[in-house]
């Protein structure tokens, strides 16, 4: 945030919040905060750990390439892959499209996404961990320009699998894309610790626009 000039009382847009983490955190920072998901069930999980944090959040449930508020914000952000889950480029692209919509003049966009360029040299096949009682294994695959990732769950004897896909894009696809929704990239970043982006070496591509 202190790469980003925007009022200590603003307005904040979290697109695809999911359980609602980054939620939180802006809105125990003191910024007014609309979410919005399209999952029932990551809303419930939000709005549980939102009651544990006491934090203010107005949560919506919508799809947002649909999602209808008056209010206009000085922050729209899509944190963490968020995108790219759709299989026509346009509807994925339509992210920057609404964002832009949902901004006053001069607010900020903010995308979190993986490195195209990065995730292809180092890809993880296969991971195991635990959360609670619960073996989780993710298997990960390149299936022409998606990544594709299976998730298992192993509890009691009970097994339940997921799939999920997402477009691969480059930085310069993604650049485009925001750019032509009418926006102005200010800064690229390679990590959530603001790192500056290396083509080769950041994990992730965190561009910050402006309207």
């Amino acid at each position: 945030l202190e790469k980003i000039d925007i009022p200590l009382n603003g307005k904040v847009l979290d697109l695809a919040c999911g359980p609602g983490r980054h939620s939180i955190l802006f809105a125990k920072r003191g910024y007014k905060v609309s979410a919005v998901d399209l999952s029932k069930n990551l809303l419930k999980v939000a709005i549980n750990n939102a009651g544990k944090s006491n934090a203010d959040v107005n949560f919506i449930e919508a799809d947002l390439r649909n999602l209808c508020i008056k209010p206009k914000f000085d922050l729209v952000v899509n944190l963490f892959t968020s995108f790219g889950y759709f299989e026509d480029d346009k509807e994925n692209f339509k992210l920057f499209v609404r964002s832009f919509y949902f901004l006053n003049d001069n607010g900020y966009f903010v995308l979190d996404f993986f490195n195209k360029d990065y995730l292809e040299k180092n890809i993880v096949p296969k991971s195991e961990g635990y959360i609670a009682q619960s073996k989780i294994i993710q298997e990960r695959t390149i299936e022409g320009k998606r990544v594709v990732k299976k998730i298992t769950i192993l509890n009691n004897g009970n097994k339940r699998c997921f799939m999920e896909s997402v477009r691969m894009y480059s930085k310069d696809e993604l650049i485009t894309g925001i750019e032509n929704s009418g926006f102005k990239v200010e800064r690229l970043f390679g990590d959530v610790r603001g790192r500056t982006f290396d083509l080769e070496t950041s994990p992730r591509i965190i561009i910050i626009a402006k309207k």
